[in-house]
């Protein structure tokens, strides 16, 4: 299956390139593919969806965190610091309630969304930099893709390792802020409105 990167940039990469501590999600894309709710997707997803009226059954749900958990305990097993392994165990707990109860609908942000999340340029990245999930620095990789999610921390990772998260749960995963909601715009009254019926000469 190939990248974020690969579909972002029409490329196509030789099979033997290493990925790090990266995880392959292949499965758990196939399956999100497979339960995610057609109306929270755009229309061309919808028309790719097989089955139209599907929703996600507990079971198939439970399993979607499962695979998302058993990624995040792969990369704690290797975690290099502390900071890291404690950051893991803590998104591995928070899966727990959704395994142990899943939720009727997936809360996660649709792939729109993600496609739309803002890219960080190259440029911008420091060689001290890393993925808050991996702990692989960005600049290690020759083709790192990295977004920055629009939470209040300007959040970033790289996009291999938060897409998962952010499809299933919808949250950032360091400061736990919803993503793809649409704010309130606030309505606010004109007064000038309410002397409508006024004449001026």
């Amino acid at each position: 299956m190939a990248s974020q990167y690969e579909i972002e940039h029409n490329v196509r990469f030789a099979e033997g390139r290493s990925s790090g501590r990266r995880v392959d999600m292949a499965s758990f894309f196939s399956l999100l593919n497979s339960i995610v709710d057609p109306s929270t997707e755009s229309a061309d997803a919808r028309d790719q969806h097989h089955n139209p009226h599907a929703t996600p059954t507990p079971v198939d749900t439970a399993l979607l965190y499962r695979m998302l958990q058993d990624q995040m305990r792969t990369l704690q097993v290797t975690a290099p610091t502390d900071d890291n392994r404690n950051f893991l165990e803590r998104l591995i707990v928070t899966l727990d309630d959704d395994i142990h109860a899943p939720p009727t609908t997936l809360p996660g942000v649709s792939q729109e969304f993600l496609d739309t999340v803002d890219r960080v340029n190259r440029k911008a990245l420091s060689k001290d930099d890393d993925c808050a999930i991996c702990k692989i620095p960005y600049l290690e990789d020759q083709w790192c893709l990295v977004v920055e999610l629009p939470c209040k921390g300007r959040h970033r990772f790289d996009l291999e390792c938060v897409g998962p998260w952010l499809r299933s749960k919808g949250t950032c995963p360091m400061c736990r802020e919803e993503m793809g909601k649409k704010k309130q715009v606030p309505v606010v009254e004109d007064d000038e409105e309410e002397d409508g019926d006024m004449m001026y000469a």
